[in-house]
């Protein structure tokens, strides 16, 4: 059985024992979180919703909170001899997906 859900403005496609990273989420670390905002489930029956699946949650411990890579912004104004770079590093959240419920 997989899901696809919505966290953090992005989509996922999901199956118990995934990992994935997600924007920083407010929990602590090794603790439950429950994600109710499910687009679609799939397996033997396939279920979507209208935006969402009515009843349907996605149950996720957290792992840890991490930083992602740096990215460097380079912004450049021509004719003015003037440039700004500027870095950038994300927070995210490692989970690993461990029930899903429809």
């Amino acid at each position: 059985m997989y899901a696809i859900i919505e966290t953090g403005g992005k989509q996922f496609r999901v199956e118990e024992g995934t990992k994935i990273l997600v924007d920083r989420m407010a929990a602590d670390v090794n603790s439950e979180v429950s994600l109710d905002k499910v687009l679609m489930v799939g397996g033997a029956e396939l279920k979507v919703g209208a935006p969402y699946v009515e009843n349907a949650k996605v149950t996720a411990t957290v792992l840890d909170h991490v930083r992602g890579d740096k990215i460097l912004v380079f912004k450049k104004w021509r004719r003015n001899d003037s440039r700004k770079l500027q870095g950038h590093r994300q927070d995210y959240t490692a989970i690993l997906v461990k029930a899903i419920e429809a």
